[in-house]
């Protein structure tokens, strides 16, 4: 009987929030990278260089940065529910705002508040997922909402592109346009979020009363078999090394996925093709990586191994950023942003499956966040830096080999963590999370 409950509760658990939690994620990525497409008609109307435009679009992870664990703080003393609503509304407030876009000033300002008003979002799912999954089905579950990433990549690029086609319509530019419309998802999503959204399981009315009593007694048995060894308060989650060096690991990832979203439909664009088209062919590569992240993701649950599915991946994703620098043909650049993509999308369930296996309470909502944060200045350092380097070279090679390199520390500083963690002075406490 508990065997069958347990499937039960599960399965309704997993019905009920993570498909809407997918959802937010999905029209997040949208709002966050469609700056990539924008610039396919934005940055010749604005007269914006790539040095410009790299720095503006990664200036929204300094405003992330800052604001990114207080806003999850927040959200774990007033609850999921209320928080995510608030991120929503703002972020699509914002977002909208970008069609007004008048010089370099107003972009990097915009791109900034952006990310202060979506700062809390990605790690407070994380946090609020860990409220309801117990720790053995939590990679999975959360390569199954990271999916969204991708997919907002594959539905979203033919979106960006059509709406960029709006060029003139009712005297505003087809960027323009395709800001104001992929904006109204958020605010509407924000409302419902509202209404739809329980904070914990203790509030679920929509569970039956033994799914409810099961679900409570399992995540408080896993929370008090943590007790002697997880870190609970805020100033553990934030000093504790584990977090810092995942941080730098999540650096390289950040960098890696950034330069794809924003910098992706410019490479592909210089092989002369139409906005429309560039839309469709930036879809396909996340069509792989959504399948290949989701079986990764449950190799690494069934086989309880993280560090290798991290490297492996980060080595992927390295070795097609190389491969997408000297790539002299459309299939071929294709071919190298389809690794990228299954890389970067790898690694981060595995990896976001760890903080929460040594952090609880407010040290994993610190902690998440600041993996989170600091991790996310890589979509600062990737974007901005090959555009600095696009405009000294005219080339995007120089900075796709320095993305790589981030990846490749990514991955050995992933190794060094857990050898490290193996050695005879390593107590099960500061172990590894190695499920």
């Amino acid at each position: 009987m508990s065997a069958e409950l347990e499937t039960r509760v599960l399965r309704r658990i997993t019905l009920r929030i993570v498909p809407f939690v997918m959802l937010l994620y999905f029209i997040a990525f949208i709002d966050r990278v469609n700056i990539g497409f924008a610039a396919l008609t934005m940055n010749k109307e604005l007269g914006f260089s790539p040095t410009v435009f790299g720095f503006g679009a990664g200036i929204f992870f300094l405003g992330y940065f800052l604001f990114e664990v207080p806003s999850n703080l927040v959200l774990d003393k007033v609850g999921a529910r209320i928080w995510i609503a608030r991120v929503m509304i703002t972020w699509g407030l914002i977002s909208g705002a970008m069609a007004f876009v008048q010089g370099p000033n107003s972009f990097y300002t915009l791109r900034f508040l952006l990310g202060a008003a979506e700062a809390g979002f990605f790690p407070g799912i994380i946090l609020y997922l860990s409220y309801w999954f117990p720790a053995r089905q939590r990679a999975a579950v959360t390569a199954i909402f990271m999916a969204a990433a991708p997919l907002s990549t594959v539905l979203g690029s033919p979106v960006s592109g059509a709406l960029l086609e709006m060029h003139g319509v009712l005297g505003l530019s087809g960027w323009q346009w395709m800001f104001i419309v992929e904006a109204v998802p958020a605010l509407i999503l924000g409302v419902v979020v509202l209404f739809y959204m329980t904070d914990r399981p203790e509030k679920a009315k929509w569970l039956r009363d033994d799914e409810r009593r099961w679900l409570v007694n399992t995540m408080n048995a896993e929370a008090a078999n943590k007790a002697g060894t997880a870190s609970h308060s805020v100033w553990h989650g934030l000093a504790d090394l584990r977090v810092i060096a995942l941080s730098l690991v999540y650096f390289g990832t950040s960098a890696g996925l950034y330069t794809l979203g924003i910098w992706a439909p410019q490479i592909i664009k210089e092989f002369g093709l139409s906005s429309l088209q560039v839309g469709f062919l930036n879809a396909l590569p996340g069509i792989v990586a959504v399948v290949a992240m989701v079986l990764w993701a449950r190799h690494s649950d069934r086989t309880g191994e993280r560090t290798w599915h991290v490297v492996g991946a980060c080595v992927l994703a390295s070795l097609g950023l190389m491969f997408a620098g000297f790539a002299g043909t459309v299939l071929a650049v294709l071919l190298a942003l389809t690794l990228v993509n299954i890389g970067i999308s790898s690694a981060k369930p595995p990896l976001w499956s760890m903080p929460t296996m040594f952090l609880s309470g407010s040290a994993a909502a610190a902690g998440i966040a600041t993996i989170n944060s600091i991790g996310n200045l890589g979509g600062f350092v990737g974007p901005a830096m090959i555009g600095w380097i696009k405009d000294l070279t005219g080339s995007f090679q120089g900075g796709l080999y320095f993305v790589a390199g981030l990846l490749v520390l990514s991955a050995v500083l992933t190794l060094i963590l857990a050898r490290s963690q193996r050695t005879p002075a390593a107590t099960a406490a500061d172990a590894l999370p190695q499920r």
